[in-house]
């Protein structure tokens, strides 16, 4: 037995080391910035609350749902980019991204269009 050797694993998948040590994560910067997010989306679900509650002869309908959308569409950039890391992803993400925004831009802007559209004969 004293012919075996144990050797040094090189370049081996799951031997050594492994690839989730070579860039450590700091656990503080990290849960810092969980609790920033955790803040940050308190902060919009607040403002979507008095936003609702905005008083109606200053802001109609419209305005209200519009500015609850923006702050909703804000919230969702904080989530998917930092608590997702989207923020730092490669190209084919963001590449992805923008066709599901363009295809979903245009199926908006043909409901929109055809709001009008009516079948020959028919009332509303």
């Amino acid at each position: 037995m004293s012919e075996f050797k144990t050797v040094e694993p090189h370049n081996a998948p799951f031997a050594g080391k492994s690839e989730l040590h070579e860039h450590p994560v700091d656990f503080n910067s990290y849960l810092r910035r969980c609790v920033y997010v955790f803040v940050a989306v308190i902060c919009a679900v607040s403002l979507m609350l008095v936003a609702s509650y905005l008083p109606g002869e200053r802001f109609n309908w419209t305005a209200k749902v519009a500015m609850i959308l923006v702050i909703a569409c804000t919230n969702a950039f904080v989530v998917a980019g930092f608590l997702m890391h989207l923020i730092s992803e490669k190209k084919m993400i963001y590449t992805l991204l923008a066709f599901t925004a363009f295809f979903f831009a245009g199926l908006m802007g043909l409901t929109v269009w055809a709001m009008q559209d009516f079948p020959a004969g028919t009332t509303h």
